[in-house]
């Protein structure tokens, strides 16, 4: 293998009188503590505050983008379910992109467009130029998501790896968190027009200081955008892969769960029993300040119960907090979307940071699969979350979030067999 094969440095000291040996490929990436990783950690943070601030930022605002369109729950859900699919159905082909022209150009453009678009949409005339500019807004989105996962599998040390990718989710979860809170109270005061547009100045500010703190590349080899080469040699490989396809449909049904109940959880609190103003409901988003804590601690869980134990841990905190929503008193209601909020960052965190160690190849590809799998879920866990709801209550949505929870111990138990038949294998999920 080759220096530049493996990352390896090439230089010879000119005046030794023999070549100094190249150091390990693993010593020159990022580790905490060392040169660049804080100011990566920083930069890849505001990237997913950006990221999901903006992809989320009409999902606490659907009761007002009701009231003004005269729509349904389940036809104002589309502003959310629209930005998440085009986000699934983009990221594929962002990751080929990234692939050749390298992680942190796709990111930046990405960003670039995303936030242009962002102070687009409070002028949207009506509902379906709405829903289109957030779709177009969750495809150029798509570019983060794979292309940060394999930017950290590529610069940081294997050691390191969950936890930095679980710093990424953090940032997600802290976006997700602020941008609902902010657009929570500022829509009570001035409608969810200037509420997404303050959204979208906070992520260009978000935007500029990410391009300038994220360290430039040095690991990643530019590779091919041939169709025959994405299709056949990467992702044909990658869907082949038993483990990969496992954790790729454990992100979906996480995924699911997660924006079925955050898609309408605004209903509830703003109705009957709860009556809560548009600002108090918003705040209910600072439960994300659990996934933040949640996501970062996923490598302690999974040096603690194992990658397959940190699984069925979070499904099972999942599953509590969703029975316990059901309650019609506003703490328990809390308590539940606490404990729902923090088991769904944990799983993902886990899955999402697997996918990294498992693709050995074509890592932005894999990141992309696992991506697209999962935005499908919270696509569909909007779209049928809110039809639910709107057919049979909070009640309807909890049992759709349970449906998916028991799919991620299914799928976990699968894992755990394969692997207990296979001796010498992998983990496995």
């Amino acid at each position: 293998m080759t220096p530049a094969s493996t990352g390896a440095s090439t230089r010879v000291d000119a005046v030794a009188s023999v070549p100094s040996t190249p150091p390990p490929a693993a010593e020159t990436r990022m580790s905490p503590g060392g040169p660049g990783y804080r100011r990566m950690s920083l930069a890849l943070f505001l990237a997913g505050v950006a990221t999901f601030a903006l992809l989320y930022s009409t999902q606490a605002l659907l009761p007002l983008v009701s009231g003004e369109f005269a729509v349904s729950a389940s036809d104002a859900s589309w502003t959310v379910s629209a930005a998440t699919g085009g986000l699934a159905l983009f990221v594929l082909p962002m990751s080929a992109l990234s692939e050749r022209f390298g992680r942190r150009t796709v990111m930046t453009a990405s960003l670039a467009v995303a936030v242009t678009l962002g102070l687009l949409v409070p002028f949207a005339p009506s509902l379906g130029a709405l829903v289109a500019l957030r779709a177009l807004q969750g495809a150029a989105l798509a570019g983060l998501p794979a292309s940060a996962t394999a930017y950290l599998a590529e610069e940081v040390t294997p050691k390191a790896l969950v936890t930095a990718i679980g710093l990424f989710v953090a940032g997600n979860s802290v976006g997700g968190m602020s941008g609902r809170v902010i657009t929570g109270w500022v829509a009570q005061e001035w409608g969810w027009r200037v509420a997404v547009g303050v959204i979208g100045a906070v992520a260009v500010a978000c935007a500029v200081a990410f391009r300038l703190l994220l360290p430039a590349p040095r690991h990643f080899r530019p590779g091919s955008l041939a169709p025959r080469v994405l299709a056949i040699q990467t992702v044909r490989r990658h869907l082949g892969n038993p483990l990969l396809r496992r954790l790729f449909a454990i992100g979906a049904l996480f995924m699911t769960v997660f924006g079925g109940v955050y898609t309408v959880v605004g209903y509830r609190l703003t109705e009957a029993p709860f009556s809560l103003p548009q600002g108090v409901a918003g705040s209910v988003f600072l439960v994300y300040l659990v996934g933040t804590v949640s996501a970062s601690a996923a490598g302690r869980l999974v040096g603690l119960l194992g990658r397959r134990g940190a699984l069925y841990a979070g499904g099972a905190t999942t599953a509590a907090g969703l029975l316990l929503s059901l309650a019609d008193a506003l703490p328990l209601v809390l308590l539940g979307l606490v404990l729902i909020t923090a088991g769904f960052f944990a799983g993902h965190a886990v899955a999402s940071s697997a996918v990294g160690r498992t693709a050995t190849e074509g890592r932005a590809q894999a990141a992309a699969l696992y991506q697209s799998a999962y935005y499908v879920g919270s696509s569909a866990g909007s779209a049928v979350g809110a039809v639910a709801f709107h057919a049979e209550g909070w009640g309807g949505t909890v049992a759709v979030g349970l449906v998916a929870v028991a799919g991620v111990a299914a799928i976990t138990l699968a894992g755990t067999r394969a692997a207990a038949r296979a001796t010498g294998s992998p983990s496995g999920v």
